[in-house]
């Protein structure tokens, strides 16, 4: 079960029936990323996606100053000294069966993700957040990419997402000029969904994600779905896609029971099926 499995750098908890939590759990380290933190986001992403009474997930940093600072350069982390000097592409493996595995798992999920963003969300730690599908952040948030400081590279994914977030010009000049923006001006930038006060941001993330969770679990999976592709794909083919995924919503117990909630006036009552 997801809120009952053990892990060393995280917690995971259902602060709200439908509503799963994963909080990365490094609050000294600024929530940086271990490969071992990056081994049990993938199987916490996993356990979220195949529990069906799960329906919308938070994912956020222990602490105050930190959603996640992205990759940890204290040396303090033996799995990537041990992966990288053993193995002649040790640096590329560890990318691909780190970080990458977990941006590529939050972006397969068909069911809703909010990152919910207090303090510093930097280099892959914005990544991350941007792998998620809405970021909500509070006021003293800050957000940015500060790879180039390190002489890194935006390897998480970052050279994906943030263009498709901002705009090509303005992830260049983030990226090479490593600037970090306060909450307001990132959410004009693209890189945030909404701002809230920061005495607010987790009942109003919590709140979000309980109206999510009361949906009709099959129309948003397979609208999440969809619209993901569509970026990827014409018209037509999303068309087609569309075609397909009626087959299985409208025939549902769903939809009969959203059309007899809407004919008798009252609240539906969606179960998935």
């Amino acid at each position: 079960m997801f809120a009952e499995t053990a892990f060393h750098t995280l917690v995971c908890d259902t602060p709200a029936p439908g509503v799963a939590r994963i909080t990365l759990n490094r609050p000294k380290s600024l929530n940086a990323y271990t490969f071992r933190m990056c081994r049990e986001l993938a199987a916490a992403i996993a356990l979220y996606a195949d529990d069906d009474e799960l329906r919308a997930l938070i994912l956020t940093g222990a602490g105050e100053r930190a959603f996640c600072t992205g990759g940890d350069l204290s040396g303090d982390d033996p799995e990537h000294s041990q992966r990288v000097a053993t193995q002649p592409m040790g640096h590329g493996r560890e990318m691909r069966d780190g970080m990458q595995a977990v941006v590529l798992a939050l972006r397969r999920l068909d069911k809703p993700s909010v990152a919910m963003i207090r303090g510093y969300a930097v280099a892959g730690g914005l990544a991350l957040a941007l792998a998620c599908d809405f970021r909500f952040a509070g006021q003293g948030a800050q957000l940015g990419d500060t790879s180039h400081k390190a002489g890194l590279l935006p390897d998480e994914g970052g050279a994906w997402l943030f263009p498709r977030a901002m705009g090509l010009d303005k992830a260049l000049r983030m990226s090479l000029l490593h600037e970090i923006y306060d909450a307001e001006r990132a959410e004009r930038l693209g890189l945030v969904t909404e701002v809230f006060p920061d005495a607010e941001l987790e009942a109003q993330t919590l709140l979000f994600c309980q109206a999510l969770a009361v949906k009709a679990p099959l129309a948003v999976r397979l609208t999440k779905m969809m619209m993901a592709k569509g970026l990827e794909t014409g018209l037509e083919a999303s068309l087609i896609d569309a075609q397909m995924a009626v087959m299985i919503t409208n025939p549902s117990q769903d939809v009969r029971e959203g059309v007899a909630a809407f004919r008798e006036k009252r609240p539906p009552r969606f179960t998935g099926r």
